[in-house]
């Protein structure tokens, strides 16, 4: 009998296999951009049910999280895009489409600049947490190729939303995030993260994350710009206290766990 991470993974495995090899019909018939997997409903709901039961028992399983998030965030990423083609900066980024990746990033260049920076604090965080941003999985299962665009440039802010948050990688961090991100993207990834997510913690960390934590993320979320509208690559000079008001975050408490 194989382990129970193998049977709950199954599910998932069956409907990749399917999305990847099976006739399709006409509309999903050919990939709309590179590493696309066009998907029938039925196919997406099998892969929404496989990537839900793995990312619950294992949320740091981090390609079956991004495929939940694909599989279910249709509705949400088309309002996240209306909301970009509104904002004259935020359709400036789907326009130019930038990439957040190591071979677009001057690390040195980030590492040199003054503390409390957002590009310095950005790298600390990544040299703290030992995190990279090319291990962001690329969108395979969306299919329109401007939504696919826009689930990848959330995919590759969420850790400068670590760094904004002041948040770490330990799970009591990332259901942090999870809430404020749920509340800005309205993606049911992040709403399930944030609603299950808390099962892993402890009494303390649980105790401090609904009294402190919750509140704080959901109002800053509340009182926030959306945070795709940001072209973060040009606010690397600036601190991270004058970009969290400029976006609307407010300060994150200070918590003894």
């Amino acid at each position: 009998m194989g382990s129970p991470e193998g049977r709950r993974c199954q599910l998932c495995h069956t409907a990749q296999a399917s999305a990847a090899d099976s006739p399709r019909g006409e509309e999903t018939s050919y990939p709309l951009y590179p590493g696309h997997i066009p998907t029938s409903p039925l196919q997406k709901a099998l892969l929404a049910a496989g990537s839900a039961c793995m990312a619950l028992y294992n949320p740091y399983r981090h390609d079956m999280v991004a495929v939940l998030g694909e599989t279910t965030g249709y509705l949400a990423l088309h309002n996240l895009r209306e909301r970009m083609k509104k904002d004259p900066e935020g359709h400036r980024i789907l326009q130019e489409r930038p990439r957040i990746r190591l071979s677009t990033l001057d690390i040195t260049g980030l590492q040199a600049l003054p503390e409390g920076t957002f590009g310095r604090e950005y790298v600390r965080f990544l040299d703290d947490n030992r995190v990279s941003p090319d291990t962001r999985m690329p969108t395979k299962f969306v299919d329109d190729e401007e939504l696919a665009y826009v689930v990848q440039r959330y995919r590759e802010v969420h850790d400068l939303m670590h760094t904004l948050l002041g948040m770490p990688t330990n799970m009591l961090g990332e259901v942090t995030v999870k809430w404020f991100e749920a509340v800005q993207t309205g993606l049911p990834m992040c709403v399930l993260g944030a609603l299950f997510g808390p099962v892993r913690l402890n009494a303390r960390k649980l105790y401090v994350l609904t009294t402190d934590l919750i509140p704080w993320a959901v109002q800053s979320a509340s009182n926030a710009s959306c945070i795709l509208h940001f072209y973060y690559e040009n606010r690397w000079e600036q601190t991270v206290e004058s970009l969290r008001n400029e976006i609307g975050i407010l300060p994150p408490p200070v918590i003894s766990v």
